[in-house]
């Protein structure tokens, strides 16, 4: 397929009409999404949280703009970076903490941990160890629907070092051949783990898309507003059997690849990270910007904040003291 009979993603500024009341909640998500993250960060650090996290600060306009375009009953597939997605689809933070902290009242149970938290219930398949590792579910969820006849999207997040395994290379291929109804989302934070992407990943991002006949974008990752608009694009054209598309969005982590990736100055400098810090802040730029629109004062907005603290503090408070599963558990639900 040629390049010229490739389909057009539309900008989609203005794709329908955004209530300001919804801006305001994406804030709400966006600063619940950080502030969970930065108490995964201090668990990590009191020794109270079992292995490791990799932290989704810098990242959150990416979940919360594409989450925000979908139902309840959507899938999306995660990474191993992936408690803004499960918090974005709508995940409680008493379950998330619960997990991460090995407690029986957790998404699975205690088993999972951060690396695969999965709710079903809100048609998230699950965090995924593996790089580009979902990428195979999530056109399999998206295959189920077609075959049943419903209107369902499947969302695949993943980083932009997945674009170094061949699974989602074939999983596009078939995707394009069948007109499936998912989303790729690159979310292309610059960096595998510790190497500038662009050691590793000869051409561009979107130019693989397309090649099979995928329509891509490449959007800034740090306005949710510009994610949400381009992400309901896409979630319209699948859902009337138009087919995939996909989404590069470029984004940024403040902290480390993982929580113990703490002096980073041998891969990237530190003025690079400040200007993103203080210059592409997903969570600031929007509140400046609902601010300008008279949308919510600065006074609302610091009430959002203590709000979502208070939410934070009383989930964790939920997790520290709930039990751990029973020993006699070791055996369920593991299936591999």
């Amino acid at each position: 397929m040629g390049q010229s009979s490739i389909p057009v993603l539309q900008r989609g500024d203005g794709f329908r009409e955004v209530l300001p009341e919804k801006w305001v909640n994406m804030y709400r998500q966006l600063v619940k999404i950080r502030s969970f993250e930065k108490q995964v960060n201090e668990l990590y650090l009191t020794a109270k949280m079992p292995g490791l996290a990799h932290l989704y600060i810098g990242e959150e306009a990416v979940a919360v703009g594409v989450c925000e375009a979908l139902r309840t009953d959507d899938y999306i597939t995660s990474t191993h970076r992936g408690h803004g997605h499960c918090l974005a689809k709508g995940a409680s933070v008493e379950r998330m903490f619960a997990e991460l902290l090995g407690k029986a009242a957790g998404y699975c149970r205690g088993k999972g941990g951060s690396m695969h938290i999965a709710d079903q219930d809100r048609g998230n398949l699950g965090a995924n160890a593996i790089v580009g590792g979902s990428a195979g579910i999530a056109a399999g969820a998206a295959l189920s629907a077609q075959m049943r006849g419903a209107d369902q999207v499947a969302v695949c997040f993943f980083g932009e070092g997945a674009l170094g395994q061949g699974l989602l290379y074939e999983v596009m291929n078939m995707a394009a051949l069948w007109k499936l109804p998912v989303i790729y989302v690159c979310e292309n934070n610059l960096y595998n783990e510790y190497t500038h992407y662009s050691e590793t990943t000869a051409g561009t991002v979107t130019a693989r898309p397309e090649a099979f006949g995928i329509p891509a974008r490449t959007i800034d990752g740090q306005d949710v507003r510009a994610v949400y608009f381009a992400a309901a694009n896409c979630v319209e054209r699948a859902r009337t059997g138009q087919g995939p598309a996909f989404l590069e969005c470029l984004t940024y982590r403040f902290h480390g690849h993982f929580v113990a990736d703490i002096n980073r100055a041998y891969y990237r400098s530190r003025q690079e990270e400040q200007e993103w810090e203080t210059q592409r802040d997903p969570i600031h730029r929007l509140a400046s910007w609902l601010v300008e629109q008279k949308w919510a004062s600065a006074e609302s907005l610091d009430k959002i904040q203590a709000e979502v603290q208070m939410e934070i503090t009383a989930g964790l408070e939920f997790a520290l003291q709930a039990p751990f599963p029973d020993a006699s558990e070791v055996d369920q639900h593991v299936y591999a």
